[in-house]
């Protein structure tokens, strides 16, 4: 079987290895010069070295440990920069190139592709020349791209996205970010923590799709390190001067030297030529797929940020995974259930499974309880208190169906919560789970006997 794939990055990548395993020979088409797409160049492993590094400045200035000394550490935001992209190309080496090199089943063909018919490929090369691929199974695998709003004069400025935030090599004295979401917030925090001023502006609230408390939260903890939150804010003009950004605002005039728009990304499809062969997209030329990947023309499927999935890398690789096994003849549906979501602020955020009003919605009777952090022994001996845990559970049943976190380590936590609605677990039996004692994960524990009980009246050891 011939599977042509049009991408290369972890949706990409990952249909490509399970396919030939499954017997298939691949031909990767990749136009944009660098394998591995998105995360590992330009998203998840950049941004999450640089926030780590922000992290560690912040505590030297901000640690709350009497008998050591703070002090605010000298930046060298080029050095910083330097190591990251190093790291960068180490694992797209070991992650991307030494596996196309290492397996005969995969071919790579360098240029543009756009459909010619529900099972020909069009491949324009940066030469000008063009070929022909033919396949059984086509997968569209093409990622996204920063998302630019229509603000009046915005496109005439020499603005950032996140791709051009993430290798800058100073730290801006002002900065202000278009946006209220995970890329906006980790980026401003980060920014902030290396020294910037920061602004961030919101259209309506941070995280909008999440608690209303979470926003809150977020809010409390960016004043607190110093930057300045407008909600229901944004620009009316973006002007720049030749040194300057001038923002034209309901808040006033905001003057910054750098400007960061990170307001969602839009999916890669427009070169496509999806019309040719019916492929249904969204409004916003995002691919439609089922739980089986298969776009509305079966035989063509569709993986990672290009569709209406989620725009997780973690979901890119496993939506690869599964629709190579179903182009080779298997069924494999993509169960989203219990997928977990991280936003790598400090202090995190992270959720997997329903909020009672999503149950609600749903038709599911449930009940909720929150438990703040300052009832975590293991807050307490950090010394940092900032967060929440929430669980909702069905009422009938007890059985847990979801999960918020707030707290410096709830991406590592939150894994628990979904391994748990996974297996059905009911609210009773994660209290009677033995956790150890002095984690954070042990919040879980705590947050769960509060169903039934009063923690206040437990000892140390929640048992």
């Amino acid at each position: 079987m011939k599977i042509a794939i049009i991408g290369s990055g972890s949706a990409a990548f990952a249909a490509a290895i399970k396919a030939v395993e499954e017997g298939a020979r691949v031909t990767l088409v990749e136009g944009g010069g660098l394998l591995g797409g998105t995360c590992v160049n330009i998203g998840c492993v950049p941004s999450k070295i640089m926030i780590r590094g922000a992290h560690i400045a912040y505590q030297q200035a901000r640690h709350p440990f009497e008998g050591i000394a703070l002090h605010r550490p000298r930046i060298d935001r080029a050095a910083l920069v330097r190591q990251q992209q190093i790291r960068v190309a180490q694992l797209r080496r070991a992650k991307y190139e030494t596996i196309l090199e290492s397996n005969p089943g995969i071919t790579l063909v360098r240029g543009w592709a756009r459909f010619a018919n529900r099972n020909t490929l069009e491949v324009r090369h940066d030469d000008g020349s063009e070929q022909k691929l033919v396949a059984d199974r086509i997968l569209v695998a093409t990622g996204a791209r920063p998302a630019i709003p229509d603000i009046p004069g915005l496109d005439d400025t020499p603005y950032w996205t996140s791709t051009e935030a993430l290798v800058a090599g100073q730290i801006p004295g002002h900065l202000v970010v278009i946006g209220a979401s995970v890329v906006a917030l980790e980026l401003a925090q980060a920014f902030l923590r290396l020294g910037s001023r920061v602004t961030v502006l919101a259209r309506s609230r941070l995280l909008s799709r999440e608690d209303p408390a979470i926003g809150e939260l977020l809010i409390k903890v960016f004043e607190d390190e110093g930057a300045q939150i407008l909600l229901h804010t944004l620009p009316d003009l973006v002007e720049h001067d030749g040194s300057e950004f001038i923002l034209s605002t309901k808040a006033g005039g905001i003057r910054c030297d750098r400007l960061l728009i990170a307001t969602g990304r839009h999916p890669n499809t427009e070169r496509l030529h999806l019309d040719r062969v019916g492929i249904e997209t969204g409004h916003d030329g995002a691919i439609i797929v089922d739980d089986h990947l298969r776009t509305s023309q079966g035989e063509i499927y569709a993986a990672g940020d290009c569709t209406n999935l989620p725009q997780y890398v973690y979901v890119a690789a496993a939506a690869g995974s599964h629709s190579a096994i179903n182009m080779t003849g298997g069924d494999a549906a993509l169960d989203l259930a219990t997928m977990p979501a991280v936003v790598f602020t400090d202090p995190a955020v992270a959720t997997v499974g329903l909020s009672e009003q999503q149950a609600a919605a749903q038709g599911i009777d449930a009940e909720s309880r929150t438990l703040g952090l300052e009832n975590v022994p293991r807050a307490l001996a950090n010394f940092d208190t900032r967060g929440f845990i929430g669980l909702v559970a069905e009422r009938e049943s007890g059985r847990l169906i979801g999960a918020r976190i707030v707290a410096p380590e709830a991406g590592e936590m939150i894994q628990t919560a979904a391994v748990a609605i996974r297996n059905r677990m009911t609210i009773q039996e994660l209290a009677e789970q033995l956790f150890p004692y002095l984690t954070m994960v042990e919040g879980l524990k705590l947050c769960a006997q509060t169903f039934t009980r009063d923690v206040d009246q437990l000892s140390c050891c929640a048992g």
